[in-house]
Parts: C-alpha cells; structure tokens; sequence
C-alpha cells in the first residue's frame, strides 16, 4: 500500500534540538548566508519571511532552484525551540471552521501574531501535487528577529541536491522528513494531526 499521511501533518528533517527549513535566495543573499552561517544585510527583516520543512515543496516553488531571486535553496538548522515558539503563535493564513470559534476572532489573531501558517499541496518527486499538505510558516516583526539572531544553528547550500532530484526524481535522494512532534494544543491552532 503506497505511503499516505494525515492531511494535515508537519512532516520535516528533524533531530532532537533541531529542524532543517528551506528558504530559497538570490545568490547576493544565499552566498553569504551559507559562508557565515547568518544572514546578511540584504535579508530584509522588515518583511515577512516564509520557511518551509518540506524541501520538496521549496523545489516547487523555486522550480528547482532555478526561478528568479530564487536561484539558490538554503537549508537552515533552526532550534526546534525556536520553531516550537513560532508554532505556538501561528495563525493560520485563511479562516478554518475547524479551528477558528469565529472569523472576528481569527482576524483578531491574525492582525495580532506575529506568525501565520498555511498548508500547502505536498508535492512528489515530479513536483505534483499530492492528496496531503506541507506547512509554511511566516514570520514577521519579532519572529523574524528572533529566527535571524537566535535560533539559526546553521546554512546550508543544498541547490547542489535540485540537479540529480529534477533529473532522478529518485526518492533516495531526499532529504528524510519524518512526523514533527507537536503538542495537542499547537496540532488544534494550526488543525493538524499530531506526530
């Protein structure tokens, strides 16, 4: 029986003190970012930032790294502490029955968070779309700072990893992105199942 998820559920590289998200940057960002292991200047903090667990949904959205300002895919090892804070306050993107007591209220949290959350079409090998969903989490205002100055372990280039992918679209090649453990409250907010 081929492999099926939860529809909702954070699915990513992981250890015990970390998790890899994916970010994709134009090479004036991504280069320096990789060398010294924090971002530069050019990363603007004043904006929001979208990370992602799932390194094949960022192959969709950068086109395998080769979209414009998105030339260059960067794993980024972040404290599971850090993403476990930003998890806390996320608000999801659009109003979900399920999860939301009203959309007075959702529209209250979303104004107020400083983090959003949406789900996204999971994607395979050939970069369809498959029946389950990856997160995104954006962060802005403290968020941001706080995954830019505190929670960063360490950049990684993995554009090197698109090339082989796109041309295999071997499974094998992938990073190994497993159930994300999330408390019961956190899997309510954000309507997903639990690992």
């Amino acid at each position: 029986m081929p492999f099926q998820p939860p529809k909702h559920q954070i699915r990513a590289l992981h250890t015990a003190d970390t998790i890899t998200v994916y970010q994709a940057f134009p090479p004036r960002i991504a280069e320096p970012a990789a060398a010294e292991g924090r971002f530069p200047e050019a990363f603007k903090r004043d904006r929001m930032t979208w990370i992602k667990p799932s390194f094949l949904w960022m192959m969709h959205r950068s086109d395998w790294g080769r979209s414009p300002g998105q030339e260059r895919v960067l794993g980024v090892e972040i404290d599971r502490e850090g993403f476990d804070w930003a998890l806390e306050r996320a608000v999801l993107s659009a109003y979900t029955g399920r999860v939301h007591a009203s959309q007075a209220q959702w529209k209250r949290e979303l104004r107020q968070s400083p983090v959003r959350a949406q789900w996204d079409p999971e994607r395979g090998p050939n970069l369809g779309a498959l029946e389950w969903r990856a997160i995104q989490v954006g962060l802005r205002g403290e968020a941001v700072r706080r995954y830019a100055d505190e929670w960063i372990r360490r950049i990684t280039d993995v554009t090197e990893l698109a090339d082989p992918m796109r041309r295999e679209r071997d499974p094998a090649l992938l990073p190994a992105e497993t159930p994300y453990p999330m408390s019961a409250a956190v899997a309510a907010r954000l309507g997903a199942a639990t690992a």
